[in-house]
């Protein structure tokens, strides 16, 4: 039992800048006291003293906040950061080198006897709020997004994100979105926050379906051009920053010009005529 204490005490050095000494891992973190409770109602809990482990784990929960039954089953070197909120359920399973923050719980959907909690591999890692509902397995090495809420299997190594959470894929045509978005969010003279696909917030969809919608009718309005020019002898012009197409050197005028000048406007000049004949 000293040398998982002594195990849990050096992983917080790990995982945590914030650690000072081991003096003060010991007496002023509650995910440490949660393990050394926990462990001991553990103990009690496969000795069959039922009442006495759940005893302990109810004092553990009032003094550091963090609700685990002895039931549960929880390996080596497992770290809970902040800890207050987390709730573990009887039959969860948690490999070792695992991570939690504060507000995860992991917990059942059902009422019925068995297995009804989660199985967590070797170095998982799961973010704040985030809710592990029903017997599912997290893979090895996987990762839980804050405030998700996974409800099916994590593969090894993914990351899940989202309500419900999705497994965050790369998306093997990134390279030509992305630098086309990137693009086109200079010209608008704003930072795209929503260039990627990684993560899928509906927002971040919203102003990517734009800037590809942005990106298509720019190429349909450069196709356009190149066909008008090249049937008016001009050859291929470029559009950029959104500027007109400028066809022979010829700038296209201003309003200020129009009016200062005599053939810009032949509309004008036919008002004008109407009006003398009036007159």
């Amino acid at each position: 039992m000293f040398r998982a204490l002594r195990e849990d005490i050096a992983c917080v050095f790990e995982r945590d800048p914030a650690a000072r000494s081991r003096f003060e891992v010991l007496t002023t973190y509650p995910g440490v006291h949660a393990l050394v409770f926990h462990r001991l109602a553990h103990r009690l809990w496969r000795w069959r003293l039922r009442w006495l482990a759940r005893f302990i784990a109810h004092i553990s929960r009032w003094l550091t906040g963090i609700e685990i039954h002895p039931g549960a089953t929880i390996g080596r070197r497992f770290f809970i950061d902040h800890g207050m909120g987390v709730v573990i359920g009887e039959t969860a399973v948690i490999g070792d080198d695992c991570t939690l923050y504060h507000g995860v719980t992991l917990g059942g959907t059902s009422w019925e006897k068995g297995k009804r909690h989660p199985s967590l591999g070797n170095n998982v890692v799961i973010g704040a709020g985030a809710k592990v509902l029903g017997p599912v397995h997290v893979g090895d090495g996987g990762r839980i997004g804050s405030n998700s809420v996974v409800v099916k299997d994590v593969p090894e190594g993914a990351t899940m994100v989202g309500v419900p959470a999705r497994v965050v894929q790369p998306n093997s045509g990134a390279a030509e979105p992305v630098a086309h978005r990137q693009a086109i969010a200079r010209k608008m003279g704003f930072d795209a926050y929503g260039l990627t696909r990684e993560m899928p917030d509906p927002v971040s969809n919203a102003v990517n379906g734009m800037l590809d919608h942005i990106h298509e009718m720019d190429q349909r309005l450069q196709e356009l051009t190149d066909a008008v020019c090249e049937l008016a002898g001009h050859g291929q012009i470029e559009l950029s920053n959104f500027e007109p197409c400028r066809v022979s050197g010829v700038e296209p005028a201003t309003p200020g010009e129009e009016a200062s000048s005599g053939t810009a406007n032949p509309d004008h000049h036919v008002a004008r005529r109407d009006g003398e004949s009036r007159g």
